[in-house]
């Protein structure tokens, strides 16, 4: 609700005059905005799949959820614009994008400024100026129809972070003794000795808020912080079936005090994109084709814990401060997607997580900076050194070392990886 909400959500609030959320006078810089190789090596990745998916002439999808200003399908569409083959297989671009302040940033950047758009069941129509092809915006992905003919390639970038989560922590399970005028209650053997409690938001006295607030707070101008999470005094409705959804989180149970962050808008978009590619039994595709590539921030291979976040000026700030204008993120749980993937469609298969700048150094980084570096004048190419160096920053805090990729793509038994993960281009 606090970005997404019909009422002065985060993104679908009206923007002030000379506000945005992205850039150097928003609240964060990513990775499109940065540098136009990261669009750029993306779309040779997706270049790369359709390659060795066979060049299907037709029915490529171009599909991004979360598309922000735009850049990073602009910077792709001028990309595959070199490659006609693969530029007239394209049937239509999706945006899934929620903010109609970021559609018409999107609008005019891919369409033109002034281009107008036409409504229908799925979205709102207009023609891009990159590949002459329709672009559809829809507020979500089941707007789009699932068909077995079509080949979708599907980018996410910085998309799964901003899913709302649930937050659970193992407790033991309170039995209060009940007396009757008969007996006292026994419990029975075997119950069990814990339970999942669930993290709750919930306001701060008063007499407590300006106690709660860090002193950064008055110095940036920043409200007090009214809100906090607690620990539920019993089970509810999503302690008791979410944390029991995979092995990885009730092998946690029994330990007191275990911390999970569970996103199950993250599980159902993995297993919509699997379908989407591979097919399931409600939507069976004879042949599995199209890829998904997403490029988000969180741990490889462990359950994330404690990172919900808010964002603001480029600073971290609580979660709970100024809803609607604070930014909120959380990391992702990528083995939690890929265990989606992999149930909702057998035509599936998971590449990565893998760290950004492995991906990025094996899509060609270094080699592309280079060759934009010489066909430009110094100060420019300074710039462009700093951008893409950035991008593949191995330090603790590094996008390099933060950000994954991982890859959604045909089940081929693992015979063949994919470009930027180990593997070649197979035509």
């Amino acid at each position: 609700m606090c970005l997404t909400g019909d009422v002065q959500g985060y993104y679908s609030r009206p923007l002030e005059p000379g506000r945005d959320q992205f850039g150097r006078n928003g609240d964060f810089v990513t990775s499109p905005e940065i540098s136009q190789i990261f669009g750029e090596l993306l779309a040779l990745w997706f270049v790369a799949e359709w390659i060795s998916q066979g060049r299907p002439r037709q029915g490529v999808q171009l599909i991004e959820l979360g598309p922000g200003r735009g850049t990073l399908m602009d910077d792709m569409l001028r990309t595959i614009q070199r490659f006609p083959d693969m530029a007239g297989a394209v049937d239509s671009v999706f945006m899934i994008e929620a903010s109609r302040d970021l559609r018409e940033a999107q609008k005019n950047l891919l369409c033109g400024p002034g281009s107008t758009s036409v409504e229908s069941k799925v979205g709102y129509h207009s023609t891009g100026q990159r590949l002459g092809k329709p672009i559809v915006w829809t507020e979500t992905i089941k707007s789009i129809p699932i068909e077995s003919d079509k080949v979708p390639f599907i980018v996410a970038h910085e998309f799964f972070d901003a899913l709302p989560i649930h937050t659970f922590q193992s407790a033991r399970v309170s039995r209060t003794p009940k007396t009757t005028a008969l007996a006292p209650t026994i419990d029975k053997p075997g119950l069990p000795a814990m339970e999942w409690r669930e993290m709750m938001v919930a306001p701060i006295h008063p007499s407590l808020v300006d106690s709660r607030s860090s002193p950064l707070d008055s110095v940036r101008g920043e409200p007090p912080v009214e809100f906090q999470l607690v620990l539920s005094s019993s089970t509810t409705r999503h302690s008791r079936y979410l944390p029991d959804s995979s092995f990885r989180y009730r092998k946690l149970k029994d330990t007191p005090g275990s911390l999970i962050e569970i996103c199950p808008d993250a599980s159902l978009y993995a297993a919509d994109l699997a379908i989407r590619i591979g097919g399931s039994k409600k939507h069976p595709k004879s042949s599995p084709k199209g890829a998904a590539l997403i490029l988000d921030y969180g741990p490889s291979d462990s359950i994330p814990v404690n990172s919900l976040r808010g964002i603001r000026h480029h600073q971290l700030v609580s979660p709970f401060s100024s809803p609607g204008i604070v930014d909120l993120s959380a990391d992702v749980d990528f083995t939690a997607i890929a265990e989606s993937a992999t149930l909702a469609s057998d035509g599936v298969e998971v590449h990565g997580p893998i760290p950004q700048a492995d991906f990025l150094e094996l899509m060609g980084i270094r080699q592309r900076a280079e060759m934009l570096m010489k066909s430009t004048e110094w100060s420019l190419a300074t710039s462009i050194d700093k951008a893409w160096k950035r991008l593949i920053d191995r330090g603790p805090n590094g996008m390099g070392k933060v950000y994954k990729a991982l890859a959604i793509v045909p089940e081929n038994d693992g015979r063949r990886r994919p470009v930027g993960f180990g593997g070649d281009v197979r035509p």
